[in-house]
This record gives structure tokens, C-alpha cells and sequence, in this order.
């Protein structure tokens, strides 16, 4: 099942739910599918488990001795297993993007798309500054985590933009715009975060002064264009995951180096004369 199938699937069981006030119910969203939500201590690493009981109540039972957000994003990862049928593998933590089974992840998405509803969400992402502080402000609007606010916000936004989480500062997953992947710019998952990046640096204990300019072709393979660029970041230090986020000052980008002459041709036109011959001046004719 794909991303984009898993998103309508949740928009879907959404719009069974009724109308919608910030930050969302996950108690309506359980309740949805005959759960109700209850608080336990599990071990560590142990999110939420879920159970159809023989009275056909589903259960839910999260961690409580993780914070709210994270309880809210478990309780509708549980009641995603419920809709997309999906059976629970929960063999690595849920924090962890190494080797994050595929069931796992969908419910991931069908969670985030819960949590962050597209038709709330994406007006908000349009109407604020492209900065991890926006970020941060519409992740304690919708009670969401800065992972899962953070990746919804590049993949709604209309800016050449790009959200990157590294775990252990190796590149686990990248969430980008329309507009970047029509550019063709691509994170290499499994990459070492480049040496001197402001992310790197932060990483190793350098405060966040706000946004920094960075090079893009230390983020994006075989990268050819030019263009502003800037990179923020926050790192959560517990997990060791470093969350970037990457965009492009500017709305159009000019096309690789190796193209660039053409463009200019057919964007600016023959150069004026100035009476140089743009070819070896002895004539080549015969006479």
C-alpha cells in the first residue's frame, strides 16, 4: 500500500468523525473504531499495544511514562492497524527509522495525517514563514511532535523545500515539496550528514542561532543549480535524531550548469553585437 493510498484512507476515515477543533481528539478518532484509550505502564521502548476484546470494544493502551504528544501519535498509529487491517511489528522502537518495518510505516502515515489533518493543515503551512520556528508553532497548535509536523510541512509547502531526519547522523528519511522533486533534488538515505553543516555542528553541541546559508550540493546528489540556500535545525538529543529542514530562497531555480547556456539564449536572447566575432576571425570560405 502507498503513501498516497494511506493518506485517503485516513482523509476518508476523517470525514466520518464530524467536524474538526485543534488540536484533534485521537479519544473521537478511537472511539471511532469502538476504542477507548487507557494509560499503563509499559516497558521503555513500548509505545501502545491495541486488542479487540470479545465484547468487540477495541483497547487501546498507551505508555505513560511518555509525553502527551507521543501518546497522542501512538493512539492513532493503533487505530490505524484497526482501518488498513495492518497486524502490529513492533520489533524495533517506533522512534527508530532503522529498519522500520513497511506495515509499521504506513501506520506512521495514516497517524500523521490524523494528528495533521491535510484540510487544516495545508492553509496554515501557506500562510507562515519558512523556518523551523513556524514549524514549531504549528506543532503546539495541533499538540503534534516536531518529527511529524516538521515532514508534513515540507510535503505541503509550495517552496523548494525539504525536511530531513537523521538518526545516529546518518540520514533515515527525507520529506520533500512538489516543487524539489520536480528539481530533482535528492537525499540520499543512508548518508552521513556532511562534516560541516550547520546540522552537523548542532549535532556535536553548537547552540541554534536560527537559520543558517549552506551549500545544496552537500545535501543533493550530483546537485548543478544555483540558488539561495538555507538550512535550520533542532536535534532531540535522547534519540540522537537530528531534524533539518532545507529550502531555496528562491521561487524558480535556473536550470544546471550544464544547461545554463541554452537557458540564457532562450531566456535573454542573442547578446548584443559589439562588433567581436563570436568565431575565428580568418575566413573559412573558399573563394
Amino acid at each position: 500500500m502507498d503513501e498516497l493510498s494511506v493518506a485517503m484512507k485516513a482523509r476518508d476515515f476523517i470525514a466520518k468523525c464530524g467536524p474538526l477543533a485543534l488540536p484533534v481528539s485521537v479519544d473521537a478518532y478511537a472511539a471511532q473504531v469502538g476504542g477507548t484509550v487507557k494509560q499503563e505502564v509499559l516497558q521503555e521502548n513500548e509505545d501502545a499495544w491495541s486488542v479487540r476484546l470479545s465484547n468487540g470494544k477495541y483497547r487501546i493502551c498507551v505508555n505513560c511514562a511518555h509525553d502527551s504528544r507521543r501518546q497522542r501519535f501512538s493512539v492513532c498509529h493503533e487505530v490505524a492497524h484497526e482501518v488498513l487491517g495492518i497486524a502490529a511489528d513492533h520489533t524495533s522502537p517506533r522512534w527508530s527509522f532503522a529498519r522500520r518495518p513497511p506495515g509499521e510505516i504506513a501506520c506512521d502515515v495514516f497517524a500523521a495525517e490524523l494528528l495533521l489533518p491535510f484540510k487544516v493543515f495545508k492553509p496554515r503551512v501557506d500562510a507562515v514563514d519558512m523556518n523551523f520556528a513556524a514549524i514549531s508553532g504549528l506543532a503546539d497548535e495541533f499538540d503534534a511532535s516536531l518529527t511529524s509536523t516538521g515532514s508534513r510541512f515540507a510535503t505541503f509547502s509550495r517552496e523548494l523545500c525539504a525536511f530531513v531526519l537523521s538518526e545516529g547522523g546518518k540520514v533515515r528519511y527525507c520529506a520533500r515539496s512538489t516543487s524539489l522533486r520536480d528539481a530533482r533534488a535528492w537525499v540520499r538515505i543512508g548518508m552521513e550528514l556532511p562534516s560541516d553543516s550547520y546540522s552537523a555542528r548542532v549535532r556535536a553541541g553548537v547552540a541554534v542561532s536560527g537559520p543558517e546559508q549552506a551549500e545544496p550540493d552537500q545535501w543533493f546528489e550530483d546537485w548543478e543549480r544555483d540558488g539561495v540556500f538555507y538550512e535550520d535545525v533542532r536535534h532531540l538529543g535522547a534519540w540522537d535524531q537530528t531534524l533539518t529542514l532545507l529550502w531555496f530562497d528562491d521561487e524558480d531555480l535556473p536550470p544546471p550548469r550544464s544547461e545554463r547556456k541554452r537557458w540564457e539564449e532562450e531566456t535573454f536572447g542573442l547578446r548584443e553585437l559589439d562588433g567581436k566575432l563570436p568565431w575565428p576571425g580568418k575566413s573559412k570560405r573558399r573563394k
